[in-house]
């Protein structure tokens, strides 16, 4: 809700937009056309080096006597499912699914972002492919197509199974028959496979130039249907499950650990994806700056604020309600606004937003974003991070105060901007600001705080321009009632400065003073 917070620049951006190290691995630095944008374009369908037909020919080309003594049993099936709505995402999730919007087996002319199929209509979700084991149990009502059997074996490296086959060579084999071998590096010193490894991480130049780690991201690898993803630590290190030995395919998906998601795509928002490209499969390393590409930068930069948010919302101090797990996070360039307006949560459009947008409103129904970040300019760290942190700040008062204060909070600041002549907060004096008072007093408060705590000598307060006083939490906080104890007092009966002020003596009697103080101070 930072300098505009409510659903219209929502519904706008959606209506411009949706036309269409020392760790293993290379490393380096990322500039902007090696994370390459827009519709996946693809090439010819590919021989699958992992099919059971194509395992059992290498099989039998390096091992005629025993070939015929075997049978090559699947171990995955290739499937690709047609989700109807995000709840079937959600089970597909649940079971434990990775999901692609794009077929594996065919060569891609271009990278980008997403991927449509041209069979599919506009506005409707396109196939999502993936594997499953053989056992999978398929969920009701998700149409689905098996693609194939295919046979991805798992061993350790340079160890050959029980029945002397070196299933290694094997998987080498069926790449060089099927035309695949230049996945496989020609300068590899060693056949063996080794697990990708390497850090993913980004520099803050107000904290240094020593890159810190991109947190809890998802790194994705796979060559054809052969998949691994591991999350990185706080560190930005991750480590895959599985050994490769042909060169996979790196990603990062922006769909965190602690379960929020940054980014949209098309029709389904799961998170963002950034392409990294082929490289080797000792593992990839990069290190991100504001030079590289503006998403991969800006994705890293909101990542790390909400990773940081997340974990300073519980701690001996006390407890901040943190925001959703599921939480989904619009990162938008063509925006100079924030919002937080939790339609994933269940916060609705009412009809006065509706009267004023139209046709609009549905398209916001559809994405459900929970906070939308304009970022229009905003290109260092700590603009972007210092916003992420104000709307995050705005997610722990929702999840307090509940859909309906919240629902209230939004409607009175949407009629306060009108009915102000478009002044950002109104005037003040409209009915029902006192709700855009207190959530406002909280939100930057908490920006300031935290960004003074990150950056020591910022000693910076921002907010102090408007007619509510962030000031009054920030006079409190440096007298002992730390944000936990002021984010006790925002519960859903405080909906103006009075009712604050009477809820946070009746809470801390021992300060009421204090607190009359502060009030009477900035008024």
């Amino acid at each position: 809700m930072k300098r505009f917070a409510i659903v219209i620049p929502v519904a706008a951006a959606i209506a411009l937009g949706c036309s269409k190290s020392d760790a293993g691995g290379s490393a380096g630095l990322v500039p902007d056309e090696e994370v390459p944008h827009g519709l996946i374009v693809l090439g010819e369908q590919l021989e699958d080096p992992y099919s059971v037909k194509n395992i059992t020919k290498a099989l039998e080309s390096l091992y005629p006597t025993k070939a015929g003594m075997l049978r090559v049993e699947p171990t995955h099936y290739y499937v690709r499912f047609r989700p109807g709505c995000q709840t079937d995402f959600d089970k597909l999730e649940a079971l434990g699914v990775e999901l692609l919007d794009h077929p594996v087996d065919y060569s891609i002319v271009r990278e980008g972002d997403y991927y449509h199929d041209p069979e599919i209509p506009e506005g409707e979700i396109t196939w999502q492919y993936a594997v499953v084991p053989p056992d999978f149990s398929f969920p009701e009502g998700i149409p689905y197509e098996i693609l194939d059997q295919c046979h991805v074996a798992e061993q350790e490296p340079t160890i050959r199974s029980s029945d002397g086959i070196d299933w290694d060579a094997v998987e080498r084999e069926s790449f060089r028959l099927t035309g695949n071998a230049g996945l496989y590096p020609e300068t590899r010193a060693s056949k063996e496979k080794n697990r990708p490894k390497g850090r993913i991480a980004i520099i803050d130049p107000l904290k240094g130039s020593s890159p810190i780690g991109v947190a809890g991201v998802s790194v994705c690898c796979n060559v054809f249907v052969k998949f691994c993803r591991a999350y990185t630590d706080e560190n930005g290190y991750y480590e895959m499950k599985t050994a490769f030995g042909a060169k996979p395919r790196y990603r990062l998906l922006f769909k965190n650990k602690k379960g929020f998601g940054i980014g949209r795509n098309l029709i389904y928002v799961p998170a963002s994806f950034s392409t990294l490209g082929r490289h080797s499969p000792d593992g990839y390393s990069i290190t991100v700056t504001d030079k590289s590409d503006r998403a991969l930068f800006r994705r890293c930069v909101v990542n790390n604020a909400a990773w940081d948010y997340y974990n300073l919302c519980k701690s001996n101090a006390g407890t901040i309600c943190q925001p959703p797990s599921n939480l989904q996070i619009w990162t938008l360039d063509i925006l100079k606004c924030s919002s937080t307006v939790m339609l994933q949560q269940g916060s609705a459009l009412d009809g006065l937003l509706k009267s004023l947008i139209g046709d609009f409103s549905a398209l916001v129904r559809m994405f459900l974003p929970d906070i939308t970040l304009g970022l229009d300019t905003r290109d260092d760290y700590s603009s972007i991070y210092s916003t992420t942190i104000h709307e995050l700040a705005h997610a722990s008062h929702f999840m307090q105060v509940g859909k309906d204060w919240w629902q209230t909070l939004e409607k009175n600041v949407l009629t306060s901007f009108i009915t102000s002549g478009f002044v950002t907060y109104g005037a003040g004096s409209e009915e029902g600001h006192g709700y855009c008072e207190v959530a406002e007093m909280w939100a930057y408060y908490m920006e300031s705080a935290i960004m003074n705590e990150r950056y020591p000598g910022l000693d910076a307060i921002t907010g102090t321009t408007f007619w509510f006083y962030p000031q009054i939490f920030h006079y409190l906080d440096d007298r002992g009632l730390n944000r936990y104890k002021i984010f006790s007092a925002l519960v859903p009966a405080v909906c103006d400065r009075a009712g604050l002020q009477n809820k946070l003596i009746q809470l801390y009697p021992e300060a009421a003073s204090m607190i009359r103080l502060a009030f009477n101070r900035y008024k």
